[in-house]
């Protein structure tokens, strides 16, 4: 069977901070982990995990978050509180003309709050999306994976969505940015099933490579981009 999709994962040098911001942001609790803080999804929003990392941020992230708006006022207070809780306003490169937000979390992680009467965000509730980079082939890859069904396959940009709804992953193509050794976000799996190495094996014939496996049991995968991903042993 697919794996489940426990989380996207940022590293942060202070998880607890980053992690507090958004609880608060939106309206969910923290569950301690080993790892870090663990904000878990509800079945049709997405889980996020905030893990202690090193790594310096360089560069922009290769994913981040779209939270959604009601309403153009809606927008506007979600930025105020956003920003009341600690995040900042980006520049990167938005033409005056769009009207979506940029901001960064307290860990320098870049995330937009969409306006209002977004077609594609409709029904996805307020953490509509998680944007990334990536080819149509990683798009294929994620949707056998986790056995959620594309729901836009057009001009080499895909998204996939659970079969419940709700928040949406969709890649918009290769970044020109050049790729940084290691990056500080990624997929968390759990198997829906307890082998492990079963489920190891087929997410390779779906066309992952296998990295490594940690002493906590962890292993660690690539997509078919190159990007890594865990399948973890454990929901913490």
């Amino acid at each position: 069977m697919p794996s489940r999709l426990l989380a996207v994962t940022f590293d942060a040098h202070e998880p607890a901070l980053v992690a507090q911001f958004w609880a608060v942001l939106l309206g969910r609790e923290v569950v301690e982990t080993s790892g870090g803080a663990l904000l878990p999804g509800d079945g049709t929003q997405l889980g996020l995990r905030l893990a202690l990392g090193r790594t310096e941020k360089v560069g922009p992230n290769h994913m981040h978050l779209h939270l959604t708006s009601v309403s153009h006022v809606d927008q506007q207070q979600t930025v105020a509180a956003a920003v009341e809780l600690g995040a900042r306003h980006l520049d990167v490169g938005q033409r005056p003309e769009e009207a979506h937000v940029v901001l960064a979390d307290p860990g320098g992680n870049e995330f937009c709050v969409i306006p209002p009467g977004s077609s594609f965000l409709a029904g996805c509730g307020f953490l509509g999306e998680l944007a990334c980079d990536g080819s149509r082939e990683v798009g294929l890859f994620w949707s056998e994976a986790l056995g959620w069904p594309l729901v836009w396959d057009q001009d080499q940009e895909t998204a996939i969505q659970s079969p419940r709804g709700g928040t949406k992953v969709a890649w918009g193509g290769l970044s020109l940015a050049p790729r940084v050794p290691t990056t500080r976000h990624r997929l968390d799996l759990v198997p829906t099933e307890g082998d492990a190495g079963r489920e190891v094996e087929r997410l390779v014939s779906l066309g992952a490579t296998q990295l490594g496996v940690g002493e906590d049991g962890d292993v660690t995968l690539a997509d078919p981009d190159g990007n890594p991903f865990r399948l973890l042993n454990s929901d913490e």
